[in-house]
C-alpha cells in the first residue's frame, strides 16, 4: 500500500512514533449508540487483521467505546502487537449504561482510566493518551493535566503534548454544538498545531461531510473514479502534511475503499476548487 508519507509525533523527543499518514479510528466497531459489541465481531476482527496488513499502525480507539469493547477487541485481533503499531487512547470520559457520556476526569479517575487501557490492551504502556475535554465538568482543565502529566512522569504514558484530536473535516472546520458537546475550533487549530508541528487527528471528518453532499466534491469524486468518501480523505491528506486522517467504519468493504483513498492525487487545481 502506497500512502502519502509518514507523520513524526514527537511528543517525547527521545523516542519520536513515525506513523503512516492513514490511521484507523476503532469506535465505529461497537454497537449502536458506540455501545455494547459489534453486530458483527468476526468482521471487525478482520478490519483490524487487514489495517495492519495494509501498512496502518496508527489506531485510535477508548475504552468508553463500549465499554472496554474496542480495546478488547484490539488484543484479541492483534495481540502480540507489531513493533511499529502505535494505539492511541483517550481518557476524560466515561459512560452511564443509559449511553450517555459524561466527565471523568479527576485525577482519580484518570489514574483508573489509564490502568484500565493498560489491562485490556494488554500494554505495559501507552504511546499516546489523548485527554478528551467533556464540557460541563465540574474539575478544573489544570487540575486534570496536571494529573495527566504525573502519569507521563510514572511512565503509563509517554511524551508532553505529542498530538491534538479534534473534529475536522471538509465540511466541518469550525466551532459545532453537538448533542453531548462542543467541538470547538477547526483551521484555527490546525494553524496552532503547523506552527508546532503538532499532528492533527480529525474525528467525524466524514460524518459531518458526507450527508451534505458538497457538489464541488462530488465533483472530484467523479473526476477520479472514487466515492465521495474517498474524495474528502483525500482532501485531509492534501490540506496539510500534519493532518493524520483516522476514518472509521465497521464494513470491511468501507475499510478498503478507505485505504485506497491514501493513492488518489489531487493536483492544485483541485485544492483550490475545495477551498
Amino acid at each position: 500500500m502506497l500512502f502519502p508519507g509518514t507523520i513524526t509525533i514527537a511528543g517525547n523527543s527521545d523516542h519520536p512514533l513515525v506513523v503512516n499518514r492513514l490511521g484507523y479510528g476503532t469506535m465505529r466497531l461497537t454497537g449502536e449508540g458506540i455501545y455494547g459489541e459489534p453486530p458483527n465481531r468476526p468482521e471487525a476482527l478482520e478490519i483490524l487483521k487487514q489495517a495492519v496488513k495494509s501498512g496502518i499502525n496508527f489506531l485510535d480507539t477508548a475504552d468508553y467505546y463500549g465499554e472496554d469493547v474496542t480495546n478488547r477487541l484490539i488484543a484479541e485481533a492483534l495481540h502480540p502487537y507489531p513493533d511499529d503499531l502505535v494505539i492511541c487512547t483517550k481518557v476524560g470520559c466515561t459512560r452511564k449504561p443509559d449511553k450517555s457520556w459524561i466527565a471523568w476526569n479527576s485525577p482519580e479517575n484518570l489514574r483508573s482510566s489509564i490502568d484500565n487501557n493498560l489491562r485490556t490492551l494488554k500494554r505495559e504502556q501507552i504511546s499516546l493518551v489523548h485527554f478528551r475535554v467533556v464540557h460541563g465538568s465540574t474539575i478544573p482543565f489544570a487540575e486534570s493535566m496536571d494529573a495527566m502529566f504525573a502519569l507521563q512522569k510514572e511512565g503509563k504514558n509517554m511524551g508532553k503534548i505529542a498530538t491534538v484530536e479534534n473534529m475536522y473535516g471538509h465540511a466541518q472546520r469550525s466551532t459545532l454544538k453537538m448533542a453531548y458537546g462542543e467541538s470547538q475550533g477547526g483551521e484555527e487549530i490546525l494553524d496552532i498545531c503547523e506552527q508546532h508541528q503538532i499532528p492533527l487527528i480529525p474525528y467525524f471528518s466524514l460524518i459531518q461531510s458526507m450527508p451534505k453532499k458538497d457538489e464541488r466534491m462530488a465533483g472530484i469524486a467523479q473526476k477520479y473514479k472514487v466515492s465521495a468518501a474517498q474524495a474528502n480523505i483525500a482532501w485531509l491528506l492534501h490540506r496539510s502534511p500534519w493532518i493524520l486522517p483516522i476514518p472509521g467504519t465497521s464494513s470491511l468493504k468501507h475499510f478498503e475503499e478507505n485505504v485506497k483513498a491514501a493513492e488518489i492525487r489531487l493536483t492544485e487545481e483541485d485544492m483550490r476548487l475545495l477551498e
